[in-house]
């Protein structure tokens, strides 16, 4: 399974040279955020017309998923199918 081999397999500086860097993964899961936590202060809003809780939902939308994004890029990097 794709997951065993990545979850076994090491890589190297040179292996990770070749691949998408730490700070490009960062930079795309921030800028998808901020698109998607808009998208989620909107539904929010409309859902449920407080300004206040959709702003604390969006809030705590964007850190959880900017950080399941990134872990998420991080092990898609390592896979080498499709590459």
């Amino acid at each position: 399974m794709i997951l065993d081999k990545v979850a076994t397999e090491k890589t190297t500086y040179q292996d990770d040279k070749t691949s998408e860097k730490p700070v490009r993964s960062i930079v795309k899961a921030v800028s998808w955020r901020v698109i998607g936590t808009l998208d989620t202060l909107i539904v929010s809003y409309i859902l449920t017309s407080e300004i206040v809780l959709a702003t604390s939902i969006a809030s705590v939308d964007f850190v959880t998923k900017m950080i399941l994004y990134f872990f998420h890029e991080r092990i898609w990097n390592r896979i080498k199918w499709g590459k």
